[in-house]
This record gives structure tokens, sequence and C-alpha cells, in this order.
């Protein structure tokens, strides 16, 4: 139970309490639970166990009568005395197929009740295919858990929808943002109407409209909560393509980079954190990799989590010395009552020194990897790019990397970045980079590269003009002086590049978006500011020196230096706006790529 109490304190101290919107979540599930009467064991479609931990433990279903858990696979399901057996999916066919099958394998006997709960809607689809199976029938309970927004952290939400951008830009499906469009009215309805919505984007544009649309619908009961934020900011993820391309260079951008974050957590190779263990020849054992969730709960991950690498080393030489002198305390703790105070102290004093050998281990595996060549060239040429340097010539270091079959990401992520720099490549620079891949990694991922060319990633230079000089300049996107230790600007989490999504942010709190009109009609789809109406008596009345409060929702997804950079703006001292962020998924570079990747089956040559 203590977890369950730990887990979520941190989500209890930001200006918004996103604790409430968790609870909310937690007691939907219950209720789902206790209809379903008497033992029962859970089925789960796997992705859905990383997210659903974010709001509940294991120690939540068992009070509710949960037995035993199973991952959802073909064929029957494993032996379990229990009186329902509930799927817990997301509304794919594919699953349905698999529910089929594990109730065709069922006994003749058995008297176990089957219930579906999908996450985060029904579907019509799938109980047709359902039926078609011949299974509906079998199936008593079906109902929807509508888990939109998830909180990660005490200002972080996300719907973790690993195919939104794909979806949006490539399939032209708009589920996921009538998902968007449930996850905020959910929100509003716990926080209070947002009274103005600003956007920019297409999908931008149809959540807005969607968002309207409901309040008409619900127009008979006026919502009477105090509102929490003032503004909603909607950005689609195509408006800015250059920034989840750029490596992250904050710390929590780089653990993503390189090892990967999924909900939360995060792998590690397991030598620097665990003694080496030895056969009895000598040889190593192979040992598990190190797994450490990554919050704000964590004192110290919270205060070096959004610095540039290079500002973390001094942090935690730092945090040694105060840690060891901590610990010298116990030599002069004299009196009874000094020593009561000192080991009073230890729990915290331990944990802080845990905490600090973790993160000076992690911060080690990073380094090696900055300071190889590898990484600096590839930086190099990078910011290259992002300043305005040779983005109209094929670039020799993408024409070695592809010699050298550097893994395919990296190659896509750097021709993608000098396409979108250089608002699309002339034609023959492109067919020359698109020959090379084909030859080197294989003709399957044309596919892939036409992706690319549709989400506008990788695309032909359609007008002569190239704009993005124009953009560069007026959002002034390139610093060329920064401070990496003492930042005075958002360009630092990616030394010298300022997110283009976050400035849009910035300039939209001051001086407002009409000092920008002519660069935002260069960006793609439109940009719009909409007025929900309060019933009177709820208009906010700011306090003296009180922040405003704004939720930015990325769709398509977000980057961890986007969010470290609106944390920054957050913290300014005559900011006077603080930013809550959500998003469709947290993405970096390289996972964003590859939800775009496609191969061919073999057999179609």
């Amino acid at each position: 139970h203590m977890t369950a109490l730990k887990m979520a304190t941190h989500l209890s101290y930001g200006r918004v309490v996103l604790n409430n919107l968790r609870e909310a979540a937690r007691k939907e599930l219950r209720e789902f639970l206790d209809k379903c009467e008497g033992s029962k064991a859970i089925v789960w479609d796997e992705y859905l166990t990383g997210p659903f931990g974010l709001i509940s433990q294991y120690s939540l279903l068992k009070e509710h009568e949960v037995d035993k858990m199973f991952t959802l696979k073909e064929g029957r399901l494993p032996q379990a005395d229990v009186k329902n057996v509930i799927f817990f999916v997301r509304p794919k066919l594919e699953l349905m197929d698999i529910i089929a099958d594990n109730i065709r394998c069922e006994d003749r006997h058995s008297r176990r009740d089957f219930h579906i709960l999908f996450l985060p809607r029904r579907s019509l689809l799938c109980e047709q295919r359902l039926k078609e199976q011949g299974q509906l029938v079998n199936i008593t309970l079906i109902e929807e858990y509508s888990l939109d927004l998830i909180p990660f952290d005490s200002d972080l939400m996300s719907m973790e929808a690993e195919c939104a951008f794909r979806e949006c830009y490539l399939e032209n499906d708009q589920t996921v943002l009538f998902h968007v469009a449930k996850g905020l009215m959910t929100l509003q309805a716990l926080y209070g109407t947002i009274p103005q919505i600003f956007g920019k984007g297409e999908c931008a544009r149809l959540v807005a409209n969607m968002m309207l649309r409901m309040k008409r619908e619900f127009a008979g009961s006026q919502n009477q909560t105090l509102p929490v934020f003032d503004k909603l900011l909607l950005l689609d993820r195509n408006v800015d393509l250059l920034t989840p391309l750029a490596t992250q260079l904050t710390y929590e951008g780089l653990i993503d980079e390189i090892y990967g974050i999924q909900n939360t957590f995060v792998k590690l190779p397991p030598e620097k954190f665990a003694p080496r263990k030895q056969n009895e020849s000598g040889q190593d054992l192979p040992t598990e990799r190190k797994k450490l969730q990554l919050n704000s709960a964590e004192e110290l991950y919270a205060e070096i989590r959004d610095k540039n690498f290079n500002a973390v080393g001094s942090v935690l030489s730092k945090k040694a010395k105060i840690i060891s002198a901590a610990f010298e305390g116990r030599h002069n703790a004299k009196t009874v009552g000094e020593i009561k105070q000192f080991v009073s102290q230890l729990p915290h004093m331990q944990a802080a020194r845990t905490s600090l050998a973790n993160h000076t281990s992690i911060a080690e595996l990073i380094k090696d990897i900055t300071g190889s060549e590898t990484f600096f060239d590839n930086l190099t040429v990078e910011q290259e790019f992002m300043s305005g340097i040779d983005t109209d010539k094929i670039n020799n270091y993408i024409e070695d990397s592809i010699a050298q079959k550097e893994p395919l990401t990296k190659v896509l992520r750097l021709v993608c970045m000098q396409s979108v720099c250089n608002n699309g490549l002339k034609p023959k620079v492109l067919d020359h980079y698109k020959r090379e891949i084909l030859q080197t990694y294989g003709y399957e991922h044309i596919l892939t590269l036409n992706n690319l060319e549709k989400a506008g990633l990788l695309k032909p230079q359609t007008s002569t003009r190239n704009n993005y000089p124009t953009i560069r300049k007026t959002l002034r996107l390139w610093m060329d002086d920064i401070n990496e230790q003492n930042p005075n600007d958002i360009s630092y989490v990616y030394s010298g590049y300022a997110p283009l999504s976050v400035r849009l942010t910035q300039l939209l709190a001051r001086p407002g978006w009409r000092s920008i009109e002519e660069v935002l009609k260069m960006l793609p789809g439109p940009h719009f500011e909409e007025r929900q109406q309060l019933p009177s008596g709820l208009h906010k009345k700011r306090q003296q020196g009180e922040n405003r409060v704004t939720l930015v929702f990325f769709l398509g997804g977000v980057t961890y230096a986007e969010i470290a950079a609106l944390r920054f703006l957050s913290q300014m001292e005559e900011g006077g706006t603080e930013y809550i962020i959500a998003t469709t998924k947290l993405i970096n570079g390289s996972s964003w790529i590859q939800s775009m990747m496609d191969k061919l089956e073999a057999s179609l040559f």
C-alpha cells in the first residue's frame, strides 16, 4: 500500500493537481471491477500494462478480487479458478481474433464469464468482428474505460497513443483526435472550462471543433467548477517537424535518445550498477538490465532532468560533497537528542546517496557516448543544417553514414532534417539520397521513404523559395551565444536551437501571435482563437503576482527537450505563465521515424 501512496504524492505538488485526474481514473476502474461480481482474472493487451501502471498498482486490483493476470495471446487461457475473465484491450481487430480464439479453446464445462473492457473507447467494428467469429454471444459485459490522458508527472500528461502521428498525417484517420477532444472534456469537467482556446494546424482545428460541438451537446449542464487553466494551446506536430529530428541535449532527453524511456521507466546496461557475477570457470554471467523509474518524486532527478547535459556534472559533484558532509555529521552527534536527530534523517540521507550513485552511473554511461567522435560529428551536421549552412547540396557526412551502413533511423533523421531546413530538397539531391538508401538498406524501404514524403519530412522542393531562413530569423530559432550552465533562453535544450513549437508558445503569451502573422502563414495549417463562455461568477480574479496557467497540447507527440524548454519558461521570473503539457505520445526522433517505417513483405518480390 505504501507504494501507491508514494507513487502519487508528486502529482499533488504542481499548480494543477494532476492527482485528481489519476483519482478519477482509479474510481472509474473500481466501479467497473465491482460490476463483475466474484473472483477475476485479467487478460492484458501487453501494450497497455505500462501506461496502466501509472494509474493503478496491483494492490488496487487485488482489493477488487483480481487473483490472476495473464498476457493476451492465442490458444488456451492459463488455468485459473476464477468466476470472471476480463480482457483489457485496445479496440484493435487483430486482438478480437485472439479473444475469439481464447474463448473457443475453453472447456465445455467451464463456468467462467467473459468480459471486455475497451480502452479508451468501445468499437462497433470490434464487436462486429467477434460476432463474425461467433463469439459475441459468449461475452457478458462489454464496457469502455475512458483512460485518455494519463498523468506522467506533476505537469505532464500523455495519451500514449503510439500511432497518433501516423494515423493523423499518413492514414487520415481522425479517431485519435476524437479521443483528444474527449480527454479535454474530461479535464474540463475536473478543472473547469478553459476560457480561451488557441490553435495552429489542421488537427488542432478539428479538435477545437469537436470540443465546441461536445460543449453544445452538454448545453443543459453548466460547468460550475472555477477554471484552473486560463488558456489551451493546441499545436499540430507537423507545424514543427524539425524539433523531434534534432538530438536532445538535456539530461532526460539524452537518456531517452540513448536508452528509451517507457512510461517513466528506463532500462540501463547493468555493468555500472551491479557487481559482475561469474560462474565456476570465471566467465561473466549475463545480468539483468537495471530498471529505474524517473520522475519528479526523486528530488535529485527533478533538479537535473531539464538541464543541458554539460551542466549536470557540476551539480552531481556538489551534491556528492553535501551528502558526504551530512554522513560525517554522525561524529558530531554527542547527546542522545543529537543522535536521535541524526538517526531520524538517515533514511532520507541514504535515499539521497542511492539516487546520487544511480545518476552518477547514468551520467557516466551518457558521457561515454556524447564524448565520442561519432556523436560529435553527427551533432555538427545537425547544427549546420539548423543554422542554415549547406542545406541545399548532397552532404558528405550523410553519404559516409550510408556507405558505412549506420543505423537507418540515424540516416533518415539527418536526411529529413536537411529537407525540413531547406523547405524540401532539389530533385537531384533527393533522388540521389533515395537511391543510395535503397541500394544500401534494401528496396523494401521504398514504402518508408514514401511515408516520410507524405508526412512532409522528406520532400522535393516545390517552390523556388526556401522560407526556412525567414522563419529561423523571425522566430530567433538559432542563437549563437548560449549559456548551458545558467541559461537565459530556451535554446539551451539543443545547445543553440530554440524549438519552434516552444517559441510559438512563448510568443503567444507575450506579445501575442499578431506580432508574427507573416511567419504563422508560412507554417502548415490554420491558426485560430476561440472563446468559451463561462457561467457568470466564475471569471477568475487574478491575485497580484499570480501566474496564468496554459495547457499546451501537442497533437502527434512531444520530446523531453521541448518539455524542458516549457518548464524553463514556467520558471522564468518575468514569464508570468505556467505551462502544463499534454500530448498524444512522448517521442524522440528515432521512435518517431520508426512509427512511420514500413517493411514490404518479402513475398512481394
